[in-house]
């Protein structure tokens, strides 16, 4: 008899193939095809009036103001990795989510359609988002505007890929996005290290896990080409996120006065990239902070019955990021296994509450009204990678491999 997280696990794989991997997100307002009919879209603040609204209401208003369902680059890559997790489940002898063969050939598929996403013109691989995005009043970032939040999640789903199928095309332009970091990103100094901005744009050089996720890319590069060049650069960049770890092992978002919130995933995205860099270059320096800010994670973001709180000081939103991402973290970091009570009763807890009798997990939880819109990046490519993570963790021992 299958279980109910196998179950529920099923339904999402079946509703996202359904889709081919396409859908709405938070963010892609401006894809409507009467928004961009009107002159209001050159303008900032009628901008991001635009996106905002369409991100806070709980009523879908997509395909009445004519938003297609896309493929997102960062979502596509969630995928990938979810599919190269299942590959090893089938590879240990547990085939409940599909035959090697079939999940190799899932994996080949989203590889190939990863990679026809790339962004074009740039110094080397790297990843956008289908739609264009306002960010505050600071910057307009056009669609397809490469980041290094899309490219990093992209470049670990490739490689992973690359591990099993040995495709040498794959590894190749995968491994170009270190010139994409070096080359297209600015740097900005700070104490004795580095941060990595967030995109190309000026202006967005202060945000924490971005600067993390750049550091993240050149520990892989180094990984499989040694050149101590990306490894000296990503240890600069993980140098100053450790200096900016406050003494309880929190981080805010960024140094912004407007950035200086603490939230669950954001928390996760850093220990991630930091335990990364260890595994890849073998410099293990950084080990204490890793433990003060695991330990921070869990004490802050989680309560008793596994319901993910977003702010390390309030409740709500309930953020379908955050229950996924705790998962993967505790994974990358090698410690699901000690804290498989807890990750089982968030999953259970977002199993009963954030997802659809369709399979589609929903956005956020709320006091008032909720979104429980299908957003395919946002909720169900986190919760499909996340998911096969920990089933990965907890089948073989239930199968005995």
């Amino acid at each position: 008899m299958k279980s109910k997280i196998d179950n529920s696990f099923l339904k999402l794989k079946s509703y996202c193939e359904a889709e081919n991997y396409k859908g709405w997100d938070p963010y892609d307002g401006m894809n409507s095809k009467v928004f961009q009919a009107l002159p209001f879209k050159h303008w900032d603040l009628a901008r991001l009036a635009w996106i905002q609204g369409f991100k806070r209401s709980p009523i879908n208003f997509r395909k009445l103001l004519l938003v297609p369902k896309e493929h997102n680059a960062k979502g596509v890559a969630l995928f990938l990795l979810g599919y190269c997790k299942l590959y090893q489940l089938a590879q240990s002898g547990c085939e409940d989510f599909g035959t090697k063969e079939a999940l190799l050939n899932k994996v080949k598929e989203v590889t190939s359609l990863l990679l026809s996403l790339r962004s074009k013109g740039y110094s080397g691989s790297c990843w956008g988002y289908n739609f264009d995005w306002q960010a505050r009043r600071l910057f307009l970032f056009e669609k397809h505007t490469p980041t290094v939040v899309a490219t990093c999640f992209s470049v670990e789903a490739l490689l992973e890929s690359y591990e099993i199928t040995k495709d040498n095309s794959v590894l190749k332009e995968t491994l170009s996005a270190a010139d994409f970091v070096t080359q297209d990103l600015s740097r900005t100094q700070h104490d004795k290290g580095i941060i990595f901005s967030y995109s190309i744009k000026d202006g967005n050089n202060t945000v924490i896990n971005a600067s993390l996720l750049g550091a993240k890319i050149l520990s892989y590069a180094y990984k499989y080409t040694k050149n101590q060049e990306h490894a000296n650069l990503a240890k600069q960049a993980i140098i100053a996120a450790c200096d900016l770890q406050e003494a309880d092992g929190s981080w805010v978002y960024g140094l912004l006065a407007v950035q200086s919130w603490k939230d669950s995933f954001h928390t996760g995205f850093n220990l991630d990239a930091i335990e990364t860099y260890q595994q890849n270059t073998g410099d293990f320096t950084f080990q204490s902070y890793i433990k003060k800010g695991t330990d921070y994670y869990l004490e802050h973001f989680f309560e008793a019955n596994g319901m993910p709180k977003y702010y390390h000081n309030q409740t709500y939103p309930i953020d379908i990021h955050c229950p996924a991402q705790v998962i993967v973290t505790l994974s990358k970091l090698n410690v699901f296994k000690d804290n498989e009570d807890l990750l089982t009763q968030v999953l259970d807890w977002t199993v009963a509450n954030m997802q659809h009798k369709k399979g589609y997990f929903y956005y956020q939880l709320k006091k008032g009204m909720s979104s429980k819109i299908s957003y395919m990046r946002w909720s169900n490519a986190f919760m499909f990678n996340a998911m096969a993570h920990f089933l990965l963790e907890t089948k073989p021992t239930i199968h005995g491999g």
